[in-house]
Parts: structure tokens; sequence; C-alpha cells
């Protein structure tokens, strides 16, 4: 099949065919960020060469290799197939480098207080990696600020939010944090997106409290060592310096509402 002008395109059930894989976990794969196929005048989806080749080395990770979505996504940017999001991933790498920079401190100085190598650190500064949430925390502890200082985006504020201006951050491969608040506030609300088995990947507590609800998948939520199956329409309280753990334990992304007060996350 072709679209807009001689290019060759392919629909999804003969990319899933050529992948090797079903076409539910293409259409995962692109709400990671894989692929973004086009669309034919009736909305199908329609996947370029260059589309199947991510498609099929992904594929090829998932059988021969087993990895998980989230570790697909971290390989295919390591090995350069994918890009990495503007507002996302290369917006933490530059800030956090500007912090360190500003602070005067070595790499080996901040990386042994987050409890991270040098080379990992260095790959978050280049945009190479992505860190998780746990990770992020310490890193923010160590150059006095929070989480939400990371986020890309300009310092716009109002009340209104449109979907295409959150800020937008990788927590971690899997995780994507939109803000859906700017400016000043006393709350701090979140939309996660959290990929088929992607999490917190470790337990961390910080000042505060939290509330989610989940919006669609499964969430699942350790406190104290007890654990927490959440399905949508289900919301959960707590405080945060209680040591918690998370992740999407299902085969769908996850989404989640979460609001953090004070914003000291």
């Amino acid at each position: 099949m072709k679209a807009k002008g001689t290019k060759p395109y392919l629909k999804i059930g003969d990319v899933a065919a050529l992948a090797g894989v079903s076409s539910s976990v293409i259409r995962s794969w692109e709400n990671l960020g894989l692929v973004t196929p086009q669309r034919s005048d009736s909305k199908y989806r329609l996947y370029s060469v260059n589309d199947v080749k991510i498609l099929k080395r992904a594929g090829f990770l998932r059988k021969v290799k087993g990895l998980n979505a989230p570790a697909i996504v971290q390989m295919l940017k390591q090995e350069g197939r994918i890009r990495q999001r503007a507002n996302g991933t290369t917006a933490l790498g530059t800030r956090l480098r500007q912090l360190r920079l500003k602070r005067g401190a070595s790499l080996a100085e901040v990386a042994s207080a987050a409890g991270i190598s040098v080379g990992f650190l260095s790959a978050l500064e280049r945009s190479q990696m992505s860190a998780s949430i746990g990770t992020l925390q310490r890193l923010a502890r160590f150059h006095k600020t929070n989480i939400l200082d990371f986020f890309g985006g300009d310092g716009a504020s109002g009340p209104l939010v449109r979907p295409d201006k959150r800020k937008i951050l990788e927590a971690g491969p899997g995780v994507r944090m939109e803000l859906l608040a700017l400016g000043n506030t006393v709350m701090e609300p979140h939309l996660f997106r959290i990929a088929p088995q992607a999490g917190s990947e470790e337990s961390y507590a910080h000042e505060g409290e939290e509330f989610l609800h989940v919006l669609r998948g499964e969430f699942q939520i350790s406190l104290e060592g007890e654990e927490y199956l959440l399905k949508p329409g289900d919301s959960f309280y707590f405080e945060s310096a209680t040591p918690h753990r998370w992740s999407n334990p299902g085969r769908t992304e996850t989404w989640v509402l979460w609001v953090n007060t004070p914003p000291t996350f």
C-alpha cells in the first residue's frame, strides 16, 4: 500500500506478521513512542519502511532477548533507532548538567550522593538514559530542589493547561509524568502513564501526602511491605513519608491521576 506520495506503507496486520508480535503489542509500543504511524483517510495506521525496521528489532529483543517493553525502549534509544522526546529526557539531561556545573560539583561527587555510577550519570546528562523516580529524587535532594525542577518546557502559568502545553518528564523506562498544573501551586497534580511491567523500580519516600486515582489499566503499590492492586476507578491515599514502590503489572498502559501536596516531590 502507498500513501502520501510514492513511499510504501504497510497496515498493522502486515507489520505484526513481519515483527512476530500481535497488533495489540504494536499499539502498546506506539504508546511508548517506538513509532508514530501515519494515518490513512479512513484512519488506518500506515507504517513506513523505517517503522517496520524498528518494530522488527523490537520483536527480536522481545522474543530472543526476553526484554520487556520498557527495556526495549531503552535499548532502542541506546542504539539510536528512536529519538528522545525533546521536552522529556533531553530537557532532563540538560538541566542536570546545568545544576551540577552551577554547584561546581564533579560527576563522581553527584553520582556518589545519588547512589549511581559515574557512567550512568554521564549518560543521563547526555540524554542517553532515563532515571527512576527514586534516583531523580536523590539527585533533586543533592541539588536542593525537587523533581518539579526537572520538567521541561517554559515557565508559563495559568489556570488552564491544554494537553499539548503540559510539561513532561520521562521518569525511568516506560514511565511518563505529565504535569497538569503550572505555576506556584499548593498541589502537584500529574498524569502518570506507565507501560506494562514498568514502575518506580525501588522504594522511596518524601514529605507530604499523596492521592491517586486509576483511570485505566492496573496499578500495584507497596507500602511497608503490604501490596495493593488497584483497578480503573479505584482511589488511594497515603502519607508520602511511608516508603512506597509501585508498578504496572498488566499488559496495557496504565494511566493514574496522581496528586502530591505540598509540592516537595
